[in-house]
């Protein structure tokens, strides 16, 4: 049986208010994630709990973030209109989509050919045209496209990739994951100066790892 349009509009209510009391308060980010519907990225079995606010699974073994930590991460890239972004795990697409309501471009890369494929598929579909999928090793990032003003990574590595570190511009912002087991995890915000890089942690999550080399599904 579908659900009437009273019901969706009752559930995007509480989706959005839920971001909210988990601490996601950026105007434009709430925006985005207003406009972006997250039920186009999650399909099969769990497409009824696209609005809750949990990890969900996706295709090639891999997940889809709660919402919340979307935001969360989001918010702490702090993204302005003229930014040009590398998101490192495309995933099911739905956390570039919401980039490309923030940045002037967005460059995600995925080692699984078929999330690239599928994640650029909805990209279409939605007229999202500032987003540029790739299908690469994102730990060693986009050299060709360098530098970026913001890169955000959405699996956990045990340290910032030395590759990574190096495309981030000057003045520019990176928020990942890190930690040496999938049970111990800080998300981190790197911002690099002229004379170095500051680190601060914000928050315990839970990623899935970052893995070098393509998918086997390549």
């Amino acid at each position: 049986m579908t659900e009437d349009a009273t019901d969706i509009a009752e559930r995007k209510m509480q989706f959005l208010f839920a971001l909210r009391s988990k601490g996601v308060t950026d105007m434009r980010v709430l925006n985005a994630m207003e406009k972006i519907d997250r039920g186009p990225f999650i399909r099969g079995y769990f497409a009824h709990r696209a609005y809750e606010d949990m990890p969900l699974p996706i295709a090639c073994g891999q997940t889809i973030s709660q919402p919340s930590v979307v935001g969360l991460m989001t918010q702490a890239l702090k993204i302005s209109a003229r930014d040009k972004v590398l998101e490192v795990g495309t995933g099911s697409g739905y956390q570039a989509a919401i980039l490309s309501q923030l940045a002037r471009r967005v460059y995600t890369v995925d080692r699984h050919k078929r999330l690239v494929a599928e994640a650029s598929e909805i990209f279409r579909e939605l007229d999202l045209t500032n987003i540029t999928a790739v299908t690469g090793d994102g730990s060693f990032g986009l050299p060709d496209q360098a530098p970026f003003d913001r890169i955000l990574v959405t699996a956990a590595a045990e340290d910032p990739p030395g590759p990574l570190l190096a495309q981030l511009k000057i003045g520019g912002i990176m928020v990942l994951p890190v930690g040496q087991s999938d049970t111990v995890q800080s998300l981190i915000r790197v911002t690099r100066h002229e004379n170095g890089f500051d680190y601060d942690e914000l928050r315990p999550v839970r990623f899935v790892p970052l893995v070098e080399g393509l998918g086997r599904d390549n």
